[in-house]
C-alpha cells in the first residue's frame, strides 16, 4: 500500500466488515493469502456499503442517497482521488488489482434495480437481475482474486457461481424478505406450482408451496455443482475460500430443502459448529458435492 492515508483507508474497509460481516471477515482472514486480504475486504466493503444504500429507508431516501454516492464514484474513479475512507480503499485495489472499470460501472447501474425493486415476472428477469447486479458484484468482490478480472472463462464461471448464490440467498431469505414486502421468486414460479403470493406470506404448508421450494432449492443447487469448475481456474492458493463459499451455500440449501414450507416463516440460519467443519473442508483439494434430494 502506497502510503498512510491508503493504510488508514484499508483499516476503515477491515472494520465495516468485521461489523457488517464478521463470519464473512473470518474466512477472508482464514482462507486467503496475506497479501490479498485487504483487497478483497475492500472489494467487499465498498459493495456492501453500496449495497445497504439501497436498502434502507423509503425509496425517496435511498434513491436521493445512492444517486449521491454513485456520482462520488464515478468521480472518484476519472480522477483517482477520493475522501470517502471505503471508496479511497477501494480505488486503490482496484488499481492495484487492474480490475475492469467495466465491471464497476455495471455495478452502479444495476444497484438501482435494488432501490423500488418490483419482483421477476419470469426467469429471464431473474437471470437479467444477475446480469446487471450479482454477476457484477462478484467480480469486484471475490473477482478481486485474478488480476484484470481474470479470463472469459473465469468470468463465465464467476456468473455460474453469482446465479447458484443468489438463488440460494432468495429463498434462505424468503420469510424476512416476504415481511419487508419483497418477493423474489418469479411469479411464473408460483403460477407453475398454483401457488399465489399470499400463501408465502401466510407460511401456508401446502402442497404447491413445498413443490415451488424444492424446485428452487433444486434449481440453485444444479448450478451451484456446475459452478464448482471455478475451483480449477483458480490459482491453488485462491481455492480454498471459494472452496468454503461452495460448501456454505451447499449446506444452506440442503437445511432449506429440509424445512420445506417453513422457510416461508423463518429464515434459514448457519449453525456455527457446522461453518466450522466446512472451513476444515475447504482445506482440504477434493470438493465433493452431491446431489441434492428434494421432495415435494
Amino acid at each position: 500500500m502506497a502510503g498512510g492515508s491508503d493504510r488508514a483507508a484499508y483499516l476503515k474497509a477491515k472494520q465495516f466488515m468485521l461489523r457488517r460481516e464478521p463470519a464473512g471477515h473470518a474466512a477472508v482472514r482464514l482462507l486467503t493469502p496475506a497479501r490479498l486480504q485487504p483487497h478483497i475486504l475492500a472489494g467487499y466493503a465498498f459493495a456492501s456499503f453500496t449495497d445497504d444504500l439501497c436498502d434502507r429507508g423509503t425509496v425517496e431516501e435511498r434513491t436521493r442517497r445512492y444517486e449521491g454516492w454513485a456520482e462520488q464514484v464515478r468521480t472518484a474513479l476519472d480522477t483517482g482521488t477520493a475522501r470517502h475512507p471505503l471508496l479511497r480503499a477501494f480505488l486503490h485495489t482496484a488499481e492495484a488489482r487492474e480490475l475492469p472499470r467495466s465491471w464497476v460501472d455495471s455495478y452502479l447501474v444495476g444497484a438501482e434495480i435494488d432501490l423500488d425493486f418490483g419482483g421477476f415476472t419470469t426467469e429471464d428477469d431473474y437471470q437479467a437481475y444477475i446480469d446487471k447486479l450479482t454477476w457484477p458484484f462478484l467480480m469486484i468482490t471475490s473477482g478481486l482474486s485474478m488480476p484484470g478480472g481474470g479470463s472469459r472463462a473465469y468470468a463465465d464461471s464467476c456468473r455460474l457461481l453469482a446465479d447458484a448464490c443468489q438463488r440460494t440467498d432468495f429463498l434462505t431469505d424468503l420469510a424476512e424478505d416476504l415481511r419487508d414486502g419483497r418477493l423474489y421468486l418469479p411469479t411464473d414460479d408460483l403460477e407453475k406450482h398454483g401457488v399465489v403470493r399470499a400463501d408465502l406470506e401466510r407460511g401456508r404448508d401446502l402442497p404447491g408451496v413445498r413443490s415451488l421450494l424444492s424446485a428452487t432449492a433444486a434449481t440453485a443447487h444444479a448450478t451451484l455443482r456446475e459452478a464448482t469448475r471455478i475451483v480449477a481456474e483458480l490459482p491453488l492458493e485462491q481455492r480454498t475460500l471459494t472452496r468454503f463459499v461452495i460448501l456454505l451455500h451447499d449446506q444452506r440449501l440442503r437445511r432449506a430443502a429440509a424445512m420445506g414450507a417453513a422457510v416461508t416463516r423463518r429464515p434459514v440460519r448457519d449453525n456455527p459448529a457446522v461453518c466450522l467443519g466446512l472451513l476444515a473442508r475447504s482445506r482440504r483439494p477434493d470438493l465433493t458435492v452431491p446431489a441434492l434430494r428434494t421432495g415435494s
